[in-house]
Formats: structure tokens, C-alpha cells, sequence
């Protein structure tokens, strides 16, 4: 089931979710670098990290699914949110150049073709960002935030929709190391444990980030050679037949000349 979207913006409005925000975001923005002249596309509720790319690309939308409900964002200016169905973007093909994906996957009902549609609306080349709950970390175990709603994944489970999907992953990260627990203390040394864990690859993060491109060809695996095959035997090969003694140069027939 999706999460209530004023559930969402709560959660981020509280000091636990600014940490998320900065923790999760900082992994985003330096997957993507300038965005200038580029379609940035949130799906989910992933306004909280779209922020960071305020102003910079040559569209940013916020598409939120219409079991989660839509919050109007950004704050000022004109609304660029909208309501949609996650299986039936309203987008023309190849429209879109990077696509952040937060809140979304863990609550879809049909994961593979929420994968599918924004692999339709992708460029080719483009990009998808996946946020998704890790299955053995902390933050997916306890309901206290948004993290611990829906189906979380393993990077094997992520990697294998990515597949199914036509998806080629081509950098795999984790973040949010901290325990969500709202202790001012934890939050203040979140920055240094996340620092600190990702060096030293430590388990039970509280996300799994994979960035993904768009693959155009579904790759065909090569086939083995098959092994201990019976040793065949040789086919029969005609032979000319000998010449009777003394005979000169004959006039038979080749079927005479030749026996099997």
C-alpha cells in the first residue's frame, strides 16, 4: 500500500528527514552533476531530492501516484506536480533525459511495469536513479518512517527486476547508515557515521542507490558447447572400382566404375 503523501511531507519536515534529505541527495546530485538543458522527471515523492536541481534543468516535474496523492511543489512559482497512474505515465516515448525514482518502487503494485513505462520515456542513454528500502538494514524494519512501508529489496532482488526490465545498473551505493531515531546526538554525527560506514562497506544501511541506463538491445547470452558428445562414425565415400587386367580405356557407365 503507497504512503499518505502528507505522511511524506511530515516525515521530511522533521530533523530525521532533513538528515535523510542531505544524506540520500548528496548521493543523487553527484551521480548527475549539471543537469543545465536536461528533463529531470521525480516519480514517487521524490520532491525532497528534486530541490537540489532547482533552477538548473530545462524541465523538472514531480509525478506522484495517485494512490500516494499529490502535494503542490515547489512552494513558489507555478506548480510542476501532477497526479498520474505509475503504469501509464502520461509522457510520449524518449522524452525524458533522467529519472529519480523515491517513495515509488517498495509501494507499486507492479514493479516491472513501473520499470517498463519510465524505460519507454527515457531517452536513449538516459538515466534512472532508484532509492529503494534495504532489506537487511534497520531503516526497512522499523514503520517509523517512510523507509519502513512497502517491499524492500536486496541489490540481487534490484539487479534482477533491472534485468527483466532492460535496464543496465552501472553504479551501486547505500546510505542512510545512521539508526532513525529522532536523538539530536545521532543526528549531529550522522554525516561522519555515513562517511565513515560507506569506506568500510559496512552492512545494514538503510537504502540501496542504483543509477541505471537504458539498455536498447536485450543482450543474448552466448550458448555453452555441449560436452561428451558420441564420437561419430565416418560416412561411407565411394571408390573406383579396379580396371579388369589388360583392358584398355573403357566405355562403361560410371555406375559400373563405382561401389558402395
Amino acid at each position: 500500500m503507497a504512503l499518505d503523501v502528507t505522511d511524506l511531507r511530515s516525515f521530511y519536515a522533521s530533523p530525521l528527514g532533513e538528515t535523510a534529505r542531505r544524506l540520500v541527495g548528496g548521493l543523487v546530485t553527484s551521480r548527475w552533476g549539471s543537469v543545465a538543458g536536461l528533463s529531470i522527471v521525480g516519480l514517487g515523492y521524490a520532491t525532497p531530492y528534486l530541490d537540489f536541481f532547482k533552477d538548473q534543468p530545462l524541465r523538472l516535474l514531480a509525478m506522484m501516484p495517485a494512490e500516494q496523492g499529490v502535494v503542490n511543489w515547489p512552494a513558489s512559482g507555478a506548480s510542476a506536480s501532477a497526479l498520474i497512474d505509475d503504469a501509464m505515465l502520461p509522457l510520449p516515448d524518449s522524452c525524458v533525459d533522467r529519472v529519480l525514482l523515491a517513495h515509488a518502487l517498495e509501494t507499486a503494485e507492479h514493479p516491472r511495469d513501473l520499470l517498463s513505462e519510465i524505460w519507454r520515456v527515457l531517452t536513449p542513454g538516459g538515466r534512472l536513479i532508484v532509492v529503494a528500502p534495504n532489506r537487511s538494514g534497520l531503516w526497512a524494519r522499523l514503520d517509523t518512517t517512510p523507509f519502513g512501508h512497502g517491499r524492500p529489496y536486496s541489490r540481487g532482488q534490484l539487479l534482477d527486476l533491472m534485468r527483466e526490465t532492460l535496464f543496465s545498473p552501472i553504479y551501486w551505493s547505500e546510505a542512510l547508515y545512521t539508526p532513525p531515531l529522532e536523538r539530536a546526538m545521532l543526528l549531529r554525527l550522522a554525516p561522519a557515521i555515513e562517511r565513515i560506514s560507506g569506506k568500510l562497506s559496512l552492512p545494514g544501511a538503510g537504502v540501496i542507490v542504483v543509477e541505471a541506463t537504458k539498455q536498447l538491445y536485450r543482450l543474448v547470452g552466448v550458448r555453452r558447447a555441449r560436452r561428451g558428445l558420441p564420437e561419430l562414425a565416418p560416412a561411407l565415400t565411394p571408390a573406383l572400382a579396379p580396371r579388369p587386367f589388360g583392358s584398355g580405356r573403357t566405355s562403361a557407365m560410371p555406375s559400373d566404375l563405382i561401389e558402395f
